[in-house]
């Protein structure tokens, strides 16, 4: 697949297929990602990869303290405290496309409920993707590691591959941290979910918008 086809067609896939991703793909596709650039040459990113036992246990934890009530508690602050124009307008056209593709009404609040849940069931994906760094880096290495999830899509992507990148994953890093046993000083950046993804499954034909290039860019000369 050519690069900018690549970039044009990723998209968040939200419903897999129940088909095993082997272990060779999955390096492969980390040996490539692993060429993204970062400041110095850091390579501040951290990787676990999680399948079978693990990602069940890390699905019903996860599950488990959303509804016990405890609030999201994030190593860090993903979106602002208060949403302005035009990211509000964004971002609510973003739910309203993805709840349509869903077939959930503004007043179904259980059907609300589960597919939120569906973050933290990896969507069905086989395979879960977490990315951490340590706590003592500061936002510049933050950068790169995003500069690594990029990668991570676009390989799949070439694998035949389907990915979501989720910062609802990174909800709870203490669960995340307690069941996989991390360091304190790790923080949970976000988690992904890998697979081969359900063509058939209405969600996955939901796309959302990109402003056009004059919209964001400023020319000096």
């Amino acid at each position: 697949m050519e690069l900018d086809q690549a970039l044009r067609t990723r998209s968040a896939t939200r419903a897999f297929l129940d088909r095993r991703v082997d272990h060779a793909t999955i390096r492969a596709i980390l040996d490539a990602a692993r060429w993204a650039p970062s400041g110095v040459n850091t390579q501040p990113w951290q990787l676990a990869v999680v399948e079978c036992e693990t990602r069940e246990r890390l699905t019903a934890a996860l599950i488990e303290a959303r509804k016990s009530g405890r609030k999201p508690n994030p190593d860090y602050a993903y979106y602002p405290d208060q949403w302005r124009s035009p990211y509000r307008e964004r971002r609510k056209a973003c739910g309203l496309a993805l709840y349509g593709a869903l077939g959930i009404g503004r007043e179904d609040k259980g059907k609300a409920e589960q597919s939120w849940n569906n973050n933290y069931r990896f969507f069905g994906a086989p395979v879960g993707l977490f990315f951490l760094i340590d706590r003592d880096l500061n936002q510049g290495s933050w950068l790169d590691l995003g500069m690594f999830v990029e990668n991570v899509m676009l390989a799949a992507l070439d694998h035949g591959l389907a990915t979501c990148p989720q910062a609802s994953l990174a909800d709870y890093p203490d669960v995340v941290r307690e069941v996989l046993a991390l360091p304190d000083g790790v923080a949970v950046a976000c988690g992904m979910s890998l697979g081969y993804p359900d063509p058939e499954h209405p969600v996955n034909r939901f796309r959302t918008e990109r402003e056009a290039v004059d919209a964001f860019t400023r020319w000096y000369e």
